[in-house]
């Protein structure tokens, strides 16, 4: 893994060329979900190679507070604005003036608020795991930052709380700092405001997704967005899913 500094805070990232004999001369900037990384989001799923494989290159970030970028503890260090910054700066520290950029459920979030901030470095934005509630829903439920907080895991109930703490756990995550990023990274877009998102967007949502919110309805209120239905698939076993992986190569392939 490399390394940079983004305003001070210490991001790790790969970078990774295309396998293909044929290269796009596209990149594919993968922005992960809460208490993931780069490695559970994109490289165990295959999602990295199956993208250089295609022809694009590929960067990927572990957002601040995961993976091996640097914790913070204070929430206020985890707006999705200021995470938003992190990839901005990362695509700078690069030199890649433009990309698209794929999020998955909180990296979905992150990649909108992108979009808003620096629309034309966006060639594209592939919004998965995030549908209508990056309008109507702050993310997922405070009493998971509890749940990181807890004393273990034997003393929670709530399945919710208990999936994210054990995920937590066995990724060996900083629980302190995943507490500070729930209770930091809950802003909202108006209707108004993604209505302003103007590069070529796809949103993909498990049909079984119930964190997410609908992707179709998200989907009307961005102008020519397209939506994708992940058939049968639940928050967490969306993001690899076959036909998701398909789905963004033919809408890659489009642009």
């Amino acid at each position: 893994m490399q390394s940079f500094s983004s305003d001070g805070v210490k991001i790790a990232f790969i970078d990774m060329a295309p396998t293909s004999d044929v290269p796009k001369h596209r990149t594919v900037v993968l922005v992960h979900g809460f208490a993931s990384s780069h490695v559970i989001n994109w490289v165990n799923t295959q999602w990295t190679k199956t993208l250089t494989h295609a022809g694009y290159r590929v960067v990927a970030l572990d957002d601040r507070g995961h993976g091996e970028s640097e914790k913070l503890y204070d929430p206020a260090a985890y707006s999705s604005q200021v995470m938003a910054e992190d990839v901005r700066r990362l695509m700078d520290h690069l030199d890649i003036p433009r990309a698209a950029v794929m999020g998955y459920s909180m990296g979905a979030r992150i990649s909108a608020h992108l979009a808003l901030a620096h629309p034309r470095r966006l060639e594209a934005l592939l919004l998965g795991g995030l549908g209508i509630h990056l309008v109507e829903g702050v993310g997922l439920p405070l009493g998971i930052a509890d749940a990181m907080e807890a004393p273990s895991l034997d003393g929670l109930t709530d399945p919710m709380q208990r999936m994210f703490r054990a995920f937590a756990e066995q990724t060996k995550s900083d629980l302190k700092a995943l507490a500070a990023c729930i209770r930091g990274s809950r802003q909202t877009l108006t209707a108004e405001q993604v209505g302003q998102i103007a590069m070529p967007t796809l949103i993909s949502v498990g049909t079984k997704d119930d964190v997410s919110g609908s992707g179709p309805e998200l989907a009307k209120l961005i102008p020519g967005a397209e939506s994708f239905d992940i058939i049968g698939r639940d928050h967490n076993l969306a993001v690899g899913d076959k036909s998701h992986k398909q789905a963004v190569l033919d809408f890659l392939a489009r642009l």
